[in-house]
């Protein structure tokens, strides 16, 4: 079982969660190529180690937030509310 952090609800299992994927920088709409816009929707590291991501709670608060997760042991290091700043969990 894994267990993630909520900032609002506490500890809660992942089962509560919808996983949304690899937290990766969107793209300014006006410059973009579209090369990029086809990296940022369909291209994802998948690495082994510490990822940073996106979780959605469904079955709680109903708000995003931005866990890093080992890929291999699912340790949670930290959590945060989506869209804050990455120094800000630390």
């Amino acid at each position: 079982m894994i267990l993630l952090p909520c900032p609002w609800c506490g500890p809660r299992d992942a089962g509560e969660f919808h996983h949304v994927g690899e937290a990766i920088e969107r793209p300014d709409p006006r410059t973009a190529e579209p090369a990029r816009w086809r990296d940022y929707l369909y291209i994802r590291s998948n690495q082994l180690g510490w990822t940073s991501e996106t979780w959605y709670h469904r079955a709680g608060c109903r708000k995003y937030i931005r866990v890093e997760r080992h890929t291999e042991t699912n340790e949670i290091r930290a959590s945060r509310p989506s869209g804050q700043a990455e120094e800000a969990i630390r």
